[in-house]
């Protein structure tokens, strides 16, 4: 059975790692149950374990955590729901391409229920949208938008970190950095997309998607990889 929490309110960032941290071991333990646990964060900056300092370019604007999920930069703020996901792999298969995709699909199902269209790409971070309503680069490639990033980590086959869907943050805090080491591309929101959408509204859109795509999670125990880290932005896949 997997739990789920919704923090009320802003909740401090080291506190939610340390509160993964000993979630996730006790997982390992067999001493708590699995769990997807929403929250929101007051305005900051993470950095994975790829942060390439140079993409800080506001290193005074908001506080800076180093994390240790694959990655480079990202935000979280008010208006973003993330959903630090842990689950024990050792039940539902050592497969980390099963995992991220169903991560990734989880997200895109989600999106749907507003009738977007998100998609994913080789070698660039999250989940996206193409807007055509945009002027767009200079080779005449479309834009695309990020509207959601996955960066997760494994611990004894035990995820943690997981996925941010942007619901109605202040997109200029993106300016701060290079989300995840993109310039050619920006970032969205489902506000920004004219989408009259708040927490309440995605939360049980979310939880009821999870029930479809945790099912295509293996139950075969035995490894098929031999990465237990995972990066934003590769496919293995991730982002």
């Amino acid at each position: 059975m997997v739990e789920w929490i919704t923090e009320p309110g802003l909740l401090d960032y080291d506190s939610a790692v340390a509160r993964m941290e000993a979630r996730v071991a006790a997982i390992s333990a067999g001493t708590a149950e699995e769990l997807i646990w929403l929250v929101e964060h007051p305005p900051l900056y993470t950095a994975g374990t790829s942060a390439q300092a140079p993409d800080l370019t506001d290193p005074d604007r908001f506080p800076v955590h180093v994390t240790g999920r694959g990655g480079q930069y990202t935000y979280h703020g008010p208006g973003q729901r993330v959903a630090y996901v842990m689950l024990d792999l050792n039940k539902r298969g050592r497969d980390v391409r099963a995992f991220v995709t169903a991560l990734e699909n989880w997200v895109i199902g989600a999106l749907a229920e507003f009738g977007l269209k998100g998609e994913i790409r080789d070698g660039r971070v999250g989940v996206w949208i193409a807007r055509p309503d945009k002027a767009p680069l200079a080779d005449g490639t479309m834009r695309e938008d990020k509207i959601a990033a996955i960066g997760v980590k494994l611990r004894k086959w035990v995820s943690f970190h997981g996925l941010a869907v942007n619901v109605e943050p202040d997109l200029s805090h993106y300016s701060g950095i290079v989300p995840c080491g993109i310039t050619a591309h920006g970032v969205t929101s489902l506000v920004d997309l004219g989408l009259p959408v708040t927490m309440g509204d995605l939360d049980p859109r979310s939880r009821r998607g999870f029930r479809t795509v945790s099912r295509t999670l293996k139950s075969n125990p035995i490894s098929r990889t031999k990465h237990y880290r995972l990066r934003q932005g590769t496919r293995p896949h991730s982002g």
